[in-house]
């Protein structure tokens, strides 16, 4: 009899355990946890909640991001709770990740790349928003004569990298070359942007330029395949469309035997031989830290100027120059590949 009752007693020990269990919170996405090690408490300060909106998974913009939330964790250890949202190339997805983040009441919105940026500036005139992998500030805003401060709750980095080095880039490669195509998508008004200058940079430097635009994937090879037949080179600017499907440029151009030439690292990975490219980890980092000001009141986001980065690098791609003949002048550095690492 007695042990019949020690069973009974355990099993309802068991049972009110597996019940208080059951009663307890589930945990939360993981990407909306500040860090682990340390609590505002534990650092005395304010707690503050981050909405990140990122256009489309690919290097360049997920670097850019992770040197935000590094930046960020950095200034403000254990204050920061991220909520993320990638949007997957879809620009209409960017408003209703940004909606949310508003009705959430986020402290600030991060938006990576000219449509996550357009969206959260149309969603709040009164949150702070930062973007990064931005190239020009007023054409994505459309604010004319750009002084260079926005001048209202938006502000951020931008990844502009000096176009007329990099068309000094393609005469360095291929001082002989007589055309060269710039292919772009023509719903990037920064795309636009940057192949309007480089084509005259170009042009003073006597190539004949034609610009091959294509509105968007459906026609993309179509387009690359016009501009790989009639061009001795090919230059591609800091393009999202393109960064997303590099893999559409490179199988056509180098088949058909054309190098091209991009305005950013992850895409010269995936399609190019060369560019001139900033670090978009650092991008971020200097994106985080006005954020950190933003967020402690050190600074005001509506008298923030658009901040850069500084250090810009050669780089060529091993494999598609070793398939093209090519080797890359002095001074280049090897893009790092998974295979390198």
């Amino acid at each position: 009899m007695k042990k019949r009752s020690k069973f009974l007693a355990l099993a309802m020990a068991t049972a009110m355990a597996l019940s208080l269990a059951a009663c307890s919170p589930a945990a939360s996405d993981p990407t909306d946890q500040p860090d682990p090690t340390t609590t505002p408490e534990q650092t005395g300060g304010e707690s503050y909640v981050v909405g990140i909106c990122q256009l489309a998974p690919h290097v360049a913009l997920d670097a850019a991001t992770q040197g935000f939330k590094d930046a960020l964790s950095e200034a403000l250890p254990g204050q920061v709770t991220f909520k993320e949202g990638n949007a997957a190339g879809d620009s209409p997805t960017c408003s209703t990740i940004v909606n949310g983040f508003v009705s959430d009441g986020v402290d600030l919105i991060l938006g990576n790349a000219t449509a996550a940026l357009l969206a959260a500036a149309t969603a709040t005139g009164d949150i702070p928003v930062l973007g990064t992998s931005i190239t020009e500030y007023g054409v994505a805003l459309g604010i004319e004569n750009f002084s260079g401060t926005v001048g209202t709750n938006v502000s951020g980095t931008s990844d502009l990298a000096p176009l007329d080095q990099q068309a000094a880039m393609i005469q360095e490669w291929f001082p002989d070359a007589k055309t060269v195509g710039l292919l772009y998508c023509s719903a990037e008004p920064n795309s636009q942007y940057q192949v309007d200058k480089v084509q005259d940079y170009l042009e003073d430097m006597g190539y004949t330029c034609t610009q091959y635009p294509f509105s968007d994937t459906n026609d993309m090879a179509s387009v690359t395949q016009s501009a790989a037949d009639n061009s001795d080179v090919i230059y591609v600017p800091t393009d999202n469309t393109v960064a997303n499907n590099t893999g559409v440029v490179d199988n056509i151009c180098r088949g058909a035997g054309v190098p091209v030439f991009a305005g950013e690292e992850g895409i010269c990975s995936g399609c190019g031989v060369a560019t001139l490219s900033i670090s978009y980890y650092d991008l971020g980092v200097l994106t985080g830290q006005m954020a950190a000001q933003i967020l402690t009141g050190e600074a005001d986001v509506s008298e923030m100027p658009i901040q850069y980065v500084s250090d810009f690098t050669p780089k060529y791609n091993a494999e598609i120059c070793a398939a093209l003949g090519l080797t890359a002048p002095e001074g280049y550095e090897a893009i790092a590949t998974e295979a390198a690492e």
